[in-house]
């Protein structure tokens, strides 16, 4: 019995430390990354309350977006290599040390409201635990089996590789709650051969998916229950005429707005595509969702440019991605003239 006790009390301990090490991160956010509050006392051309968002939001998208390219950066590595590969530690501290600047550039568009900054926290801690797990698997267990194996990859390493890049993609445009891991994790077992190495990729990649697909599961009641995000946004433009833009696909021109047009689009990576089209036929970007700033990442062998609030290494790329914040109106000309950087994304809010 005292020795039942004793064991009882050293999980509860390390369970104790786990929880303390995954606030550890927030709570320096919170502590060394916080700036006074202000505001520029911009005049928004689109004043319609439900098609304004908060400018804050442009910055605070990215720590989502920084899962998203995690998770590209994973599948990118697995693809010739192997899980062990992955620099693990490398994505975590890369979330929270650009959620750093990000903060603080924030408090000049008003400040982080308090469930936005719950969100993030929230998603970042969970991130933080997931690959923390993941890594203490593939680093010993996982490891082992590769040297067991050999330097051939197996039948199911190929289709890991294959499903971590078709996952990665799949979040550009959709939430990951929506993935069927279930479907994922029943072909790794209609697909496994009989070698050491997809057993045990069966095994233990069918116990991650269907972990994530129940608590999948528990996030897509919740986000009916609370109701989804706006899929679409609003944006005034400039420099085409509303033929030329009721041309285009994915864009339904509102009216006219000011000395510009107002039209409204989807969000998230297609909103960058339509931006990129916009540019590319002279036209400039005004106003979106009623601010006039905006954060874009992008791509470049350099390992810092000019004006970016943060710049890292991505893995298995060889390159560089640089947050870059700039005025709205701005981004029509920058986006014309990178200068050997390539436009990843626009950040909408």
């Amino acid at each position: 019995m005292i020795v039942l006790w004793r064991w009882a009390i050293r999980i509860l301990l390390s369970l104790g430390l786990a929880v303390i090490g995954l606030l550890i991160p927030p709570a320096y956010v919170e502590l060394a990354c916080q700036k006074p509050t202000t505001s520029d006392g911009y005049s928004p051309l689109i004043t319609d309350p439900d098609w304004q968002r908060a400018e804050s939001r442009t910055l605070l998208t990215y720590p989502e977006w920084h899962i998203v390219h995690a998770y590209d950066d994973y599948a990118r590595v697995i693809r010739d290599g192997d899980p062990h590969d992955f620099g693990y530690l490398r994505a975590i501290s890369g979330f929270w040390r650009t959620l750093c600047p990000l903060t603080g550039a924030a408090a000049s568009m008003g400040g982080v409201d308090r469930d936005t900054k719950a969100t993030i926290y929230t998603i970042g801690v969970s991130f933080t635990a997931e690959l923390l797990a993941k890594a203490a698997y593939e680093e010993t267990i996982g490891r082992l089996m590769t040297l067991l194996r050999g330097s051939e990859q197996s039948a199911l390493d190929a289709v890991s590789a294959r499903q971590a890049a078709e996952y990665a993609l799949f979040l550009q445009q959709t939430p990951w709650y929506q993935w069927d891991f279930r479907r994922d994790a029943q072909e790794l077992t209609e697909k496994a051969d009989a070698n050491l190495r997809d057993r045990e990729r069966s095994l233990a990649l069918g116990i991650e998916y269907r972990a994530k697909a129940i608590y999948a599961g528990a996030i897509k009641a919740a986000v009916a229950g609370m109701g989804a995000d706006q899929l679409r946004l609003r944006a005034v433009v400039s420099n085409l005429s509303i033929d030329a833009l009721e041309a285009l696909d994915g864009i339904t021109v509102v009216g006219r707005n000011g000395s510009g047009i107002e039209i409204e689009t989807d969000r998230y990576r297609a909103f960058t595509r339509i931006v990129e089209v916009l540019v590319a036929k002279g036209g400039n970007i005004v106003e979106i969702a009623g601010n006039n700033d905006v954060l874009f990442t992008a791509i470049s062998d350099a390992s810092t440019v000019e004006g970016a609030l943060y710049s890292f290494p991505r893995q298995g790329y060889g390159d560089v991605r640089h947050l870059i914040l700039i005025p709205v109106r701005d981004l029509g000309d920058r986006l014309r003239s990178l200068d050997g950087l390539q436009l990843e994304h626009v950040h909408d809010y």
